[in-house]
């Protein structure tokens, strides 16, 4: 089982007009080769998630073989972007430790408080709600520029990977976060993780 790194999660509200502004600017900005990322084989599972998995199995047996992205129009965009800010003003910040007494928990933040992770899955079970299908809503272990460990929500479009982050309300495109991007849920299988090209290290605990 490899180390775990603390991971340190705040959220902040821009409101949902900026968000908006911000992402059509990525948008224009990106080059066309790096608007997915690119995914490699079957790789470990995060322990939180392997725990959250045992208590809500049915999440993590769903299998997808026809997951093609989400198909991006001017509705789905103000619909990720609306969730996004939502739970990110909601959601108050508070560390595994202090809210469950462990250091690596990942839950639904149904007490109104949570981590990083914590808000990933809250937007994810919201936007699942509204009809994205779960192949396109993936959980998404990275780096922070400062080396912590790091979770977001990857929403799969045709238009590219975009980032769901409780870190800010602007929902980006995946090469435009400054973020090293490690592992994801594989589409097809939600209690299966794969590698993402480029990134080598365990930054949380995992099943191996």
């Amino acid at each position: 089982m490899a180390s775990s790194m603390g991971w340190r999660c705040a959220a902040r509200s821009l409101g949902l007009a900026i968000a908006l502004i911000a992402f059509a600017s990525a948008l224009s900005l990106a080059n066309a080769a790096s608007l997915s990322m690119t995914v490699g084989g079957p790789t470990s599972q995060p322990i939180g998630h392997y725990d959250f998995c045992k208590i809500h199995p049915a999440e993590c047996s769903i299998r997808s073989p026809n997951n093609k992205p989400e198909h991006m129009t001017g509705k789905l965009l103000r619909q990720i972007t609306a969730v996004d800010v939502s739970v990110n003003t909601r959601i108050k910040p508070m560390s595994d430790m202090d809210n469950y007494g462990k250091e690596e928990w990942w839950a639904y933040p149904d007490d109104g408080f949570g981590d990083c992770e914590d808000y990933a899955l809250e937007k994810r079970r919201e936007l699942m709600t509204d009809g994205v299908a779960v192949a396109n809503l993936l959980m998404t272990v990275v780096r922070k520029p400062d080396g912590e460990g790091h979770a977001v929500l990857t929403v799969r479009t045709d238009k590219g990977d975009f980032i769901l982050d409780n870190l800010t309300d602007k929902v980006r495109l995946w090469s435009q976060t400054g973020y090293r991007y490690l592992k994801r849920q594989a589409s097809d299988n939600t209690g299966h993780w794969v590698s993402i090209l480029g990134g080598d290290e365990p930054l949380v605990s995992s099943v191996q």
